[in-house]
């Protein structure tokens, strides 16, 4: 049987750049001189996957008691490779891969049915209804056939941490379809430990008699016709790890032939070569996950995690580290704890970044791609933190107006006032983004550093050379959009300039979309154009 706890198998890279296979308690290993500092899998959703993975184990066997002595012990003296396998001892029984008794995240009994190929067990994987009409475009079915177990083991994780709407009565994981992952990136020791141990939540590890609330592959599915939902009140707390969405078996074979896996190139003793899911798994509700941020349900129906969108970036710094103003967002409690834990850890604090990934996925069960972002994680200090989540909004705010009014004389100077083409097509929509992508690293460059001078002293001195990044990037973006090209018989000059003209205007402060991005801005009002004229002409000689 191939175990999960037992067995070496994640692909870890070590400081000085090997790549060994290991358990997950060897994590610490040669810690002090040659530490693990990342987990190689070819995937980017497997990656952020294999750290959930590994901070759910450590929750589960090993957390802290407080956030205190218990969690600053861990920080400064990571438990040793044999410590941990001891932690994980009394829960290894629960995840066997394959084998006669439970399996890890798949369904207590066997299912029946003809299996599916591998290769649906990606998420962005082409379903039956795709492949049988050949209506694929980005990802073509075909490509993987035979997996490792190790590979197995982790799409399987994926797509049940992760699992979109899958057709009816196949659930969406215990966070939704597609959520979005925090992770705080402590920069201050390159040890893979203190990336996970920075996002462990505190408590006790579950009891024996518990391991069935908490891993529930360990008992009979509750399946959403018999059991209407799963809450944390019917399950336990430590589920939001382990959530199991989906029915599913693997189907394992014996490599014969030594065939490769087509996703990593291992050569594994058995293969998986196909699995059976059925309808009904556990429907979970009311979940607040402790790496996902989440929103308040404007019709009274709790908090909801945040789902994964087209792009992460600066416009979702604040609500993401620090939350919006008016309670109606907030950030997932690891990045809250982090901010607020010993002052032991203030210098990792001063230089952490946190990491944002998920897959946005479209009519809810497409995978358009797995998206993710890196961006920098405020200080303790409360008041420093409240003013650049002020000023960062401001700043946000005026990048909206500008990017919308960019959109919009695109759209004037390219297509005629009675075209069909909206804001939501493709050319526009890539436009909008690329405005955004554009001036993402000039934001974090005018971002105040933990300024506590109040939030007007701060975006005054940010505000100007916002507000002439903004200017310079939209002029740059509608030149390149809208050219005025003599060989193009299709463009209209005068409905380019025109439309460049209102762009000019808006960046300078005139007309209602130009007040509001000075206003965002704190900037003072441009004069009117007949006072400018007054002014003009009293300056003239006699």
């Amino acid at each position: 049987m191939f175990n999960l706890l037992r067995d070496p198998w994640l692909p870890a890279r070590r400081a000085g750049g090997q790549i060994d296979r290991i358990r997950p308690a060897e994590i610490t290993g040669d810690i002090d001189n040659n530490p693990v500092v990342a987990i190689e899998w070819p995937r980017p959703d497997f990656r952020i996957a294999c750290i959930e993975f590994l901070i759910g184990l450590i929750a589960t066997a090993c957390p802290p008691a407080d956030d205190e002595d218990g969690w600053i012990e861990g920080w400064h003296n990571p438990p040793s490779p044999e410590a941990l396998s001891a932690a994980l001892a009394p829960i290894a029984h629960a995840f066997d891969l394959d084998g006669p008794g439970p399996r890890f995240l798949q369904d207590f009994d066997e299912l029946p049915g003809e299996p599916d190929t591998p290769e649906t067990l990606l998420i962005e994987a082409p379903g039956a209804n795709t492949r049988r009409n050949n209506t694929a475009l980005l990802v073509k079915a075909g490509r993987i056939e035979c997996l490792s177990r190790s590979a197995a083991a982790m799409a399987l994780f994926t797509l049940q941490c992760y699992a979109p709407q899958g057709g009816s009565g196949h659930r969406t994981s215990l966070r939704g379809g597609g959520p979005l992952t925090t992770l705080v990136l402590p920069k201050s020791d390159p040890s893979l430990w203190k990336l996970l141990w920075a996002n462990v939540p505190t408590g006790r590890a579950p009891s024996e008699t518990d391991l069935t609330r908490v891993l529930p592959w360990l008992a009979p599915t509750r399946t959403a016709d018999r059991f209407p939902e799963t809450t944390p009140i019917t399950a336990h707390r430590l589920q939001a790890f382990w959530g199991m969405p989906r029915r599913i078996r693997l189907e394992f074979r014996e490599n014969v032939g030594g065939r490769r896996c087509d996703l990593t190139g291992d050569i594994d003793d058995v293969i998986v070569v196909g699995w059976r899911q059925q309808k009904n798994g556990v429907k979970y509700t009311a979940w607040d996950h402790p790496l996902s941020p989440s929103y308040k349900d404007t019709k009274g129906n709790g908090w909801i995690t945040q789902l994964a969108k087209s792009g992460i970036g600066y416009r979702d710094w604040a609500a993401l580290a620090i939350g919006d103003e008016d309670g109606m967002r907030r950030p997932a409690s690891c990045i809250s704890k982090w901010r607020s834990r010993s002052a032991d850890v203030l210098e990792a604090r001063k230089q952490s970044r946190f990491l944002a990934g998920g897959f946005h996925m479209v009519n809810n069960m497409k995978a358009r791609a797995f998206v993710e972002s890196e961006m920098p994680l405020p200080g303790a200090n409360r008041d420093a933190a409240e003013t650049l989540a002020v000023v960062a909004r401001r700043l946000v705010d005026a990048a909206g107006i500008t990017a919308a009014a960019l959109r919009d004389a695109v759209r004037q100077a390219r297509y005629r006032p009675d075209s069909k083409i909206d804001k939501n097509s493709a050319p526009l929509a890539a436009l909008y983004e690329s405005f955004w992508a554009e001036t993402h690293d000039r934001f974090f460059a005018l971002l105040p550093n933990n300024s506590v001078d109040g939030w007007e002293a701060a975006l005054d001195s940010a505000a100007e050379p916002w507000r002439i990044s903004l200017r310079s990037t939209a002029l740059r973006l509608f030149d390149e959009a809208a050219p005025l090209d003599p060989s193009a018989v299709s463009r209209d000059p005068k409905r380019i300039v025109g439309a460049r003209h209102t762009l000019l205007k808006t960046l300078e402060g005139r007309g209602p979309a130009g007040a509001n991005l000075f206003k965002a801005l704190n900037l003072a009002a441009p004069e009117p154009k007949a006072k400018r004229r007054r002014q003009a002409a009293a300056m003239e000689p006699a």
